[in-house]
């Protein structure tokens, strides 16, 4: 079967929603059902993130493309500068994906970084590369030499030291979250000063940065471990929802399994009753491993499969069909390791200037998931949000990071919903969301802090203890609280 032909069947099924949430560009949305817009009508000095629903002012935005050296250095340390000689604040991006204004300084020095640079060591391998690199800059490189991302999203479009300061996972198993892959960082700390940072080095600083949103400096140069761009072969299993931990765990432990991921049913009339289990494994013959392959036009056909799902029961229904009975009848050959994170975020965009895609994402232990299952059926259907697909990864545990949701291996819950841009439907998926925080709480788990910031602020204090103790030691590296953006003014400024 064709490679165009399997990814339709990957993207149809929502296989590459690991980080979906293509960037709203719009500054002015119309109200729906007579309800008050939530964006306001095209400020001039704004930023806005994947949500739409953060458009901030601040003072300027600029885009730096130099290399990693000094002319770089020298026009972060400029921002920096008159930032603090004029009290503003300060904050770097780069795909800006996040839902949170986790990247946007209010009233502040907005700085992107857009360059690709990316350099492979095989030697030790491992990859060094430009802080604003994107992982298909990564991919472009590193395929040709027979090498990957050791962990990435499962979407390309991402920044490599962006994904390092929000500390993502994505489908490689065993594997802990992207942070546990980088070996080291080159970073400029708000005082001006170029620092290398690593597990030996200037540890505590790394490990600070490490999911630390971008508060602790300005990232340079990052050095991350690739891994070996192999030929996979897919597994499907279908069975019930509440047997997809028992199943999933035990493939991953028995230790062969390179990629996993697994699904749920989201039709309301039997809500997250059935599961799919896909997990890939090294296929016999390795001898020819083709050129990662990218979007084309089954890519465009499968996002209308998916679009069709929106308030469509029967198109819930078919696409559940297409993905664990037509699916594995075409697609079970060999994929490469690469061509399967090689699709960017905007493929499934909902391109509905009335709506945005909003993502949540929970940690459950494996011995609750069954009980996370129960939470979901009672909580996610009284609402009326419009669910449109979960994605099930493993994440080892993360014993390094201030901030670390998986202090034990944990099964991720990546959750796509599609809002409307209205007050009353924020104020609906508020609520809903706050009930599911609460749940998984009492689960021992916990969720992830780039989303919309609508987790009260006791339960962002139960759910990330060391958020006191990650507070105090930033303020000890930037006691001008120069590195400041959305999350910060919402949930740590006052600890």
């Amino acid at each position: 079967m064709g490679e165009l032909t399997r990814r339709a069947i990957l993207l149809a099924g929502g296989a590459t929603l690991g980080g979906l949430a293509g960037a709203k560009l719009t500054s002015k949305v119309p109200s729906v059902a007579g309800t008050k817009s939530l964006q306001p009508a095209g400020l001039a000095n704004t930023l806005n993130d994947a949500s739409g629903l953060n458009e901030t002012p601040i003072f300027r935005h600029i885009t730096l493309q130099e290399n990693p050296g000094e002319n770089l250095i020298r026009r972060i340390r400029f921002e920096i500068d008159e930032a603090r000689r004029e009290g503003r604040p300060v904050n770097v991006g780069a795909a800006r994906h996040s839902m949170g204004g986790h990247a946007i300084p209010r009233d502040g020095q907005a700085i992107t970084y857009d360059n690709g640079f990316v350099d492979l060591n095989t030697r030790d391998n491992v990859f060094r590369a430009h802080a604003g690199a994107r992982w298909s800059d990564v991919i472009r490189a590193l395929d040709p030499l027979g090498f990957g991302p050791k962990v990435m999203q499962s979407n390309n479009d991402f920044g490599v030291a962006a994904t390092f300061c929000v500390n993502a996972h994505g489908w490689p198993a065993p594997h802990g979250p992207m942070g546990s892959t980088v070996k080291s960082i080159v970073m400029v700390r708000p005082d001006g000063e170029i620092v290398r940072c690593s597990r030996t080095e200037n540890a505590p600083l790394f490990f600070l940065t490490m999911g630390g949103y971008g508060l602790t400096g300005a990232i340079v140069e990052i050095t991350v471990e690739a891994a070996a761009n192999v030929n996979l072969v897919p597994t499907y299993q279908k069975m019930p929802s509440r047997d997809f931990a028992k199943f999933f765990i035990g493939a991953i432990e028995r230790g062969d399994v390179n990629m996993a991921y697994g699904r749920l049913n989201v039709d309301r009339e039997t809500f997250f009753e059935d599961a799919l289990m896909i997990t890939y494994r090294e296929g016999d013959d390795q001898t020819e491993i083709p050129p990662a392959s990218g979007s084309g036009a089954m890519s465009k056909i499968a996002r209308h499969v998916f679009r069709a799902q929106l308030m469509n029961e029967t198109a819930k229904d078919l696409r559940w069909w297409f993905e664990t009975d037509l699916g594995p009848m075409i697609s079970g050959g060999p994929v490469t390791r690469n061509s399967l994170i090689n699709e960017p975020v905007v493929t499934l965009d909902d391109r509905d200037p009335t709506r945005t895609d909003i993502l949540h994402e929970y940690f459950v232990p494996p011995g609750r998931f069954a009980a996370f299952i129960d939470a979901c059926q009672e909580i996610i259907p009284a609402s009326y949000q419009q669910m449109m697909n979960i994605t099930l990864r493993y994440v080892g545990a993360d014993n390094e990071s201030l901030l670390s949701y998986a202090p034990a291996p944990r099964i991720a819950c990546v959750m796509l919903f599609s809002q409307e841009m209205t007050e009353r439907a924020e104020i609906d998926h508020a609520r809903m969301t706050r009930a599911l925080i609460d749940r998984v709480d009492d689960l021992g788990g916990t969720y992830y802090l780039p989303y919309r910031p609508h987790a009260s602020a006791a339960q962002f204090r139960r759910a990330y203890p060391k958020a006191a103790e990650f507070a105090a030691e930033k303020r000890d590296y930037d006691p001008d609280l120069l590195f400041r953006n959305g999350f910060w003014d919402t949930y740590l400024k006052d600890l």
